[in-house]
């Protein structure tokens, strides 16, 4: 998790008070790349930790060398603890992590720094549904990451399922679903973990190229993955006071392209068939209107044919129900 490692980082410096981000990318074994993000952020949220250019420079924590924390101010410390707090609930040794931390202040900035800490939580979870917690296996391929080791599993996809070896790179939850990116014999490839089983964590040495960025390689499968889904272009009208509500729900797949004489808005709506739009937009009845392309108009009538068929009401029926 990265609140342990921004803890652990902070410490090394305490040890050694200038460091490298090779050194601390050693230590942690993690990339350089995630080292340097570390280091950053630290320094980003009020940390006195400062790059040093030059020869023999790094990054270094002002006051020198210490074993405790006495040389931050009150507001670095409530900058720390803000920081780490919303990240602390995440497992037993990240609060354990914290709380070392925190009694390595000193006494005057701990209320503050305790407050700080429990100043902001992150609740992932929508109204009306449950807190999706990661799956075992999470903490299995995590530990497979830091360490370097090959991973070997079974893969199931579009009923096939194959046997892979990969060089395990990094861990993403999008969404409440997790994804390994790894690299193999075909270069780097992505992977639901929830598609994985019979997992074994090998004593083989795995390769992460040096200049390997989780975050970028992230944007990429993002990027690739959201030009699939917007293959298709439904040309819709929406009334301005319901534009909001429909971007929101849309996401990057809605694109306003402008006012209209009649008070409406113009928006485009990407999908990846035609069939997907109209399911997206049939639960908006006449709100909205799709004015192209056809083969989405057809989908729409279609699905109000379907529904109609389905819930249209007995002829006795309909004579007694209220207008």
């Amino acid at each position: 998790m990265r609140a342990d490692r921004l803890v652990a980082t902070l410490l090394f410096m305490q040890t050694r008070g200038r460091v490298t981000a090779a050194e601390v990318a050693t230590e942690l074994e993690v990339s350089v790349a995630t080292a340097r993000r570390d280091l950053e952020a630290l320094s980003t949220a009020g940390i006195p930790v400062y790059p040093q250019p030059g020869r023999g420079g790094g990054w270094a924590l002002v006051g020198g060398a210490r074993t405790d924390l006495s040389g931050l101010t009150a507001t670095e410390a409530q900058s720390l603890f803000l920081l780490l707090g919303p990240m602390a609930t995440a497992t037993p040794a990240t609060r354990s992590a914290l709380r070392k931390l925190l009694h390595a202040l000193p006494q005057p900035f701990r209320l503050e720094a305790e407050a700080a800490a429990g100043a902001v939580i992150v609740d992932p979870a929508r109204w009306g549904e449950r807190d999706e917690q990661a799956p075992a296996l999470v903490d299995q391929l995590q530990a497979a990451v830091v360490r370097r080791r090959r991973v070997r599993f079974d893969y199931g996809r579009a009923g096939i399922r194959t046997q892979r070896t990969v060089d395990p790179w990094g861990l993403v939850d999008k969404d409440g679903i997790w994804y390994l990116v790894a690299g193999t014999d075909r270069g780097q490839r992505t992977f639901r973990v929830d598609r994985m089983t019979d997992v074994e964590v090998t004593a083989e040495s795995a390769h992460r190229p040096a200049d390997f960025d989780l975050s970028a390689a992230w944007s990429e499968v993002v990027e690739q993955v959201e030009q699939h889904r917007s293959t298709l272009s439904a040309t819709v009208l929406v009334p301005t006071t319901l534009l909001s509500v429909l971007r929101h729900q849309q996401g990057r797949h809605c694109e306003v392209d402008g006012p209209q004489p009649d008070g409406r808005v113009r928006v485009r709506i990407t999908a990846p068939t035609p069939l997907m739009i109209a399911q997206q937009l049939a639960g908006w009845g006449t709100a909205l209107e799709v004015t192209e392309p056809e083969s989405v108009r057809a989908e729409l009538a279609r699905l109000g044919t379907e529904l109609a068929e389905r819930y249209r009401l007995p002829r006795d029926a309909r004579s007694t129900v209220m207008p």
